[in-house]
């Protein structure tokens, strides 16, 4: 069941939301080559809780593992795509990272990611970076009231076959409230046309994921952090999108 929120709900998942657009601009601000991946969760872990929010993420159990997650944000680099552990991995000249944020406050989430290119990463990763980011301001568009769900799916592997990228189809997009993952699984592939009307007062983690190579993903040994089969690098986007009578409204991005 697809939960639509009240214009009061929507307005405490945006205070949620507004604390990841921090977290997500601090790390923009001092990600460099050098650094590790557990010096960006803490510095998000203290911004999160100094805006009296808890991370989300620290200690969630997902469906594929039941160990708890460690970290207060993902930190996923070139291959890997979704749920890198943060710790002594260093960030490299050229490399690609996604960094995943979830925060609770006052019982509801918000959860959004960035891929930043650090340094010179190469013309493809760029051109990847470029299509992952064009193909979530494409699904967004379409989180208008009287689409169908699979509107959103269709732009995003619409935008990655125009450059020859494929989408990750093991881990989708979801319904968002008062738990991090609700209905609806927002797939990122498929034809347009199906699935629920888009109602006023849904709100969904719309979140492509395009890989350079093939779609097929595994899961390490740590049992969360996914990566492609090939190897190849992987581009993430998300943000938090409240349906609304005036369009789709962006709760992290201010």
């Amino acid at each position: 069941m697809i939960i639509c929120k009240s214009p009061d709900q929507i307005k405490l998942m945006a205070d949620a939301g507004r604390i990841v657009f921090e977290v997500l601009l601090k790390i923009e601000e001092i990600i460099r080559p050098g650094m590790k991946t557990i010096e960006l969760d803490l510095i998000a872990e203290e911004i999160i809780k100094k805006r009296g929010a808890i991370p989300a993420f620290k200690g969630y159990k997902g469906r594929i593992s039941q160990r708890p997650y460690p970290g207060s944000i993902c930190a996923s680099i070139n291959e890997e795509v979704v749920h890198g552990i943060p710790g002594k991995r260093v960030i490299g000249e050229g490399d690609l990272v996604s960094i995943d944020v979830g925060v609770k406050l006052n019982e509801y989430f918000g959860d959004a990611a960035r891929s930043f290119l650090v340094g010179d990463a190469g013309k493809n990763s760029e051109k990847l970076f470029k299509a992952t980011k064009d193909a979530l301001d494409l699904a967004v568009d379409k989180a208008r009231i009287g689409n169908r769900l699979s509107d959103i799916s269709h732009s995003i592997e619409a935008r990655a076959s125009k450059d020859g990228f494929s989408v990750v189809r093991d881990f989708v997009g979801h319904g968002i409230g008062t738990h991090m993952h609700e209905d609806p699984q927002i797939l990122n592939y498929g034809p347009p046309g199906k699935g629920p009307v888009l109602k006023q007062g849904m709100v969904f983690a719309i979140e492509p994921m395009l890989n350079e190579g093939s779609y097929d993903v595994e899961v390490l040994g740590d049992m969360w952090t996914v990566v492609t089969k090939d190897r190849k690098r992987s581009c993430h986007f998300e943000d938090t999108v409240a349906i609304t009578k005036d369009g789709p409204m962006l709760l992290t991005r201010y």
